[in-house]
């Protein structure tokens, strides 16, 4: 068993939490137990998610995109499960390549399983104003439900890179407790589970949003939940940049903070929010039973 030290950080994206695992070459193995206990808010260092950082040319998942991004997120949820995207994380992913002297503020492209992600970072701000590019929005066809306790609501699919059910609500606080994941049907429409947003209005082009993220139960924002809250908001208001030509801006609060979510003509949408790095550190690879490759 190894005692060699790992390096970590811990940072958020609006209170969107994970623990930063530097694995530039790749020689890190984290099994999912291993994850897991990382993210134990008790037991570990505590996040909604772990973010390990490796070359794309080092990646099996990634190696296509290497000549794109030099950098492949490898994102996996606080259960051990493995993500598509995560929007919280980019901007704190390109916090981290920032911080390490890896990337300047300005333009850069980071590899994700949900494919390659345009990044800005502000160069006026060194504690938020990360905008991603977070794709286009896809909504497959067919009529979604939301259950809690005995309360049923039609939900909106999005797609953004990773699967949602949106569903507008009177008061946030109808959601429950959110311990446990809402029941969506059919389950046909999910069949890898599902992110599911339950959403208020709170002014012209501004709403409210609790989450429960697949893998992770509640967490305090989700940037693609955001995204597709705003996509599923714009078109219950007959707003669809495709059609008319203009773009469209809403702003999305989360328990943690505040997002601007925009939507381009072509489709493109845009997320910017904050992205913070607060501590740094290293862990015994005994302690997880780490493999070192």
């Amino acid at each position: 068993m190894s005692t060699a030290q790992i390096a970590f950080l811990k940072g958020h994206g609006t209170e969107n939490d994970f623990v930063i695992i530097p694995d530039h070459e790749g020689r890190i193995e984290l099994s999912p137990a291993a994850v897991a206990r990382l993210c134990d808010r008790r037991a570990g260092l505590g996040a909604d998610g772990v973010l390990r950082v490796v070359r794309s040319a080092a990646h099996p998942e990634a190696r296509a995109m290497a000549g794109e991004a030099e950098w492949f997120m490898d994102y996996r949820n606080s259960d051990g499960t493995v993500a598509e995207m995560c929007g919280n994380g980019v901007r704190v992913f390109a916090r981290y390549l920032q911080r390490a002297g890896l990337a300047e503020a300005g333009d850069l492209v980071i590899a994700t399983r949900a494919g390659v992600r345009r990044v800005h970072i502000a160069k006026e701000s060194a504690g938020g104003g990360v905008t991603v590019s977070m794709g286009r929005a896809q909504l497959p066809a067919g009529d979604v439900t939301v259950t809690v306790g005995s309360r049923v609501w039609p939900a909106r699919n999005v797609n953004m890179g990773n699967p949602h059910a949106v569903s507008f609500v009177d008061d946030l606080a109808d959601a429950g407790h959110l311990y446990e994941a809402p029941a969506v049907a059919p389950a046909a429409a999910y069949p890898d589970g599902t992110n599911v947003e339950f959403v208020v209005d709170r002014g012209p082009r501004h709403v409210e949003m609790r989450v429960h993220e697949r893998g992770s139960g509640e967490t305090r924002s989700c940037g693609t939940g955001a995204c597709a809250v705003m996509v599923a908001a714009a078109r219950r208001d007959g707003l669809d940049p495709a059609v008319t030509g203009l773009p469209v801006t809403y702003t999305v609060d989360v328990p943690g903070g505040r997002l601007v979510i925009g939507e381009s003509p072509d489709g493109t949408i845009e997320m910017t929010g904050p992205a913070v790095i607060v501590a740094e550190g290293v862990f015994d690879a005994s302690w997880l039973d780490t493999v070192l490759l």
